[in-house]
C-alpha cells in the first residue's frame, strides 16, 4: 500500500508546496487565474490600495443527480452581437427552457435582459456589456461585465449544462440570502453553433478573494494580518452556520479560492456553489469531492454517509494557511494527502478511523506522533488560534466544532471589543447581525458569547 510506504520513509516535513493549489483534475472545476497577483509594489503596507479585480467566480458545476425546485423567474434576453432571439416562457421547474443563441463573452458585446412581468411585478430591461473574461475551464466561463443602466459591475458566471442532469448550483444560489454568501441577481440561459445550452449565472462582483490575499502577504515574506486572519475565518463561519442549518447545504468546496473579500470593507463572501449539497441522513454522496489540500480525512477514507463536519476541516485548513502562509496539508495525490495529514495530526486511532467510515478495514498504520503547532509555523502561536484549529482538524467528524461553535470561539473575542476597527480606522464589516433563524437552537449562554452588550439590540 503505498501510503504505508509513504509513511514509513518519513524523516522530516515537507519543504516545499505543489503549485496545483489542491486540485484534482476530478474535483476541480474551472481553474480561474489562480497564479495571478496583486498589482501591488512589493513591500505596500495594506492591500485595500490593490487595484486588481475578481479574477475567479469558479466556474462549476455538480455531475449528481438532482431534481430542481427553482421558484425564481429567469431574465428574457436579446444578445446584440449579429444575432438574436427573443424567447418566451419558462418552466420553472426546469432551467433548460429560454434559451437564446449567441456567446455573450466578447468585449463590448451587449446582453439586453428583460426582468420581471411574473406574479405581478413590471417588467424592467436591464443591459450588460461584457468587459472581459476573468477565467475560463472545463466547465465553463467568467466574465466580468458592466450594468449600462447603473454602472455596476457584476460578474456572469456561463456554466455548459449536461442534459442528463438538473443544475443544484442553481437551485441553491435561489435560497440564498446572508451577508457572506453571494447574492445572485438573475439568470438566462443561452445556446451555441452547437447547440450547446449554457446556464449564465448574474452574480454581485466582489474584487477579490482570500488566496490572492493570503498570496500577497506570502510573497511580500510577511504574515497575514491577525485581525484579517480572524475577520476571514469569523465570516466563513458565520456563512457557514446559515448554509449548515438554515438553508440546510453542504458546500462541499471550502477553500482559499471560493472565498471573495471587498479589500475595502473586508466583507467576506462564500461561492462557487457547484459541489453543494443537501446531506440527507443514510442517503450517499460521492466521497471524491472538495478540492485536495482542504479534503476532510474522512473523504480520503472512502465515506460516502459523512456530514457538514466536511466543510468544518476545510475551515480548519484554510485558517491555517492565512497564517502559514500556504497550504497545511499540501499533498500531490489523494494517498499523499492522507500521509500530509499524518505527518501533521499524527495516526489516527482504530475508534478515530471508524468514526470516519466505519466499512473501513484497514488499521495497519505506523505509529506517528503529531507535531507540535509551534514546529509547524515555526513560531508561538496565540493559544486561543491553537485551541481554534485543534477543535477544527479533529479526525473524528462528530468531536469537530460546528460553525455556530466556531464562531463563539474566544479567538474571535477580539471582533467582540467595542472598541475593534480596521486598521484604517473604519467600522468592521456586519458580524453580529444574526436572525433568528441562524441562532434557531443555539443555547443561551451560547447566544450571549455570540453576541457582544454593544451590538444587542
Amino acid at each position: 500500500m503505498d501510503v504505508m510506504r509513504r509513511l514509513k520513509s518519513i524523516t522530516s516535513s515537507r519543504s516545499s508546496v505543489s503549485s496545483d493549489h489542491g486540485e484534482d483534475s476530478g474535483t476541480k472545476r474551472a481553474k480561474v487565474d489562480q497564479e495571478s497577483e496583486f498589482n501591488q509594489p512589493k513591500g505596500s503596507d495594506s492591500f485595500e490600495n490593490s487595484s486588481s479585480g475578481l479574477d475567479q467566480h469558479m466556474a462549476s458545476t455538480s455531475s449528481e443527480s438532482v431534481a430542481s425546485s427553482s421558484n425564481a423567474a429567469p431574465v428574457n434576453v436579446t444578445e446584440k452581437s449579429g444575432f438574436h432571439r427573443q424567447t418566451s416562457g419558462h418552466d420553472d421547474k426546469d432551467v433548460g427552457a429560454n434559451v437564446i443563441n449567441g456567446n455573450g463573452t466578447e468585449t463590448g458585446q451587449i446582453i439586453t435582459t428583460v426582468v420581471g412581468g411574473r406574479n405581478g411585478h413590471p417588467k424592467q430591461t436591464i443591459s450588460y456589456m461584457a468587459d472581459r473574461v476573468v477565467g475560463t475551464g472545463s466547465f465553463g466561463v467568467v466574465f466580468q461585465a458592466k450594468c449600462l443602466e447603473s454602472g455596476e459591475s457584476v460578474a456572469i458566471k456561463k456554466v455548459l449544462q449536461d442534459k442528463r442532469y438538473k443544475n443544484r448550483e442553481l437551485q441553491v444560489m435561489h435560497l440564498l440570502d446572508h451577508p457572506n454568501t453571494v447574492r445572485l441577481k438573475h439568470y438566462f440561459l443561452s445556446s451555441t453553433d452547437t447547440n450547446e445550452i449554457y446556464l449564465n449565472l448574474v452574480l454581485e462582483y466582489i474584487p477579490e478573494t482570500v488566496f490572492r490575499v493570503s498570496r500577497h502577504y506570502f510573497r511580500m515574506n510577511r504574515p497575514m494580518p491577525m485581525l484579517y486572519v480572524q475577520l476571514y475565518t469569523y465570516q466563513i463561519c458565520r456563512g457557514l452556520n446559515y448554509l449548515h442549518h438554515v438553508v440546510g447545504v453542504c458546500h462541499r468546496d471550502i477553500k482559499p479560492q471560493n472565498l471573495l473579500v471587498n479589500p475595502h470593507t473586508h466583507q467576506l463572501k462564500i461561492c462557487d456553489f457547484g459541489s453543494a449539497k443537501m446531506l440527507v441522513p443514510g442517503e450517499p454522496n460521492i466521497s471524491y469531492i472538495c478540492s485536495r489540500y482542504y479534503r476532510a480525512p474522512e473523504l480520503i477514507f472512502g465515506a460516502t454517509e459523512y456530514t457538514t463536519a466536511i466543510d468544518m476541516w476545510s475551515v480548519g485548513c484554510v485558517m491555517a494557511e492565512l497564517m502559514l502562509g500556504q497550504p497545511l496539508f499540501p499533498g500531490e495525490s489523494g494517498v499523499d494527502q492522507l500521509v500530509e495529514i499524518i505527518k501533521k495530526r499524527g495516526t489516527p486511532t482504530r475508534e478515530e478511523i471508524k468514526c470516519m467510515n466505519p466499512k473501513y478495514t484497514e488499521f495497519k498504520f505506523p505509529q506517528i506522533k503529531p507535531q507540535p503547532w509551534h514546529k509547524i509555523f515555526n513560531r508561538r502561536l496565540h493559544p486561543e488560534a491553537v485551541d481554534l484549529m485543534s477543535r477544527l482538524l479533529l479526525y473524528s467528524p462528530n468531536l469537530r466544532c460546528t460553525a455556530l461553535e466556531a464562531c463563539a470561539h474566544p479567538f474571535f473575542d477580539d471582533l467582540r471589543d467595542p472598541t475593534a476597527c480596521l486598521p484604517n480606522g473604519r467600522a468592521l464589516p456586519p458580524l453580529f447581525n444574526f436572525t433568528a433563524l441562524e441562532l434557531a437552537g443555539a443555547s443561551a449562554e451560547l447566544r450571549q458569547r455570540l453576541i457582544p452588550e454593544h451590538a444587542r439590540t
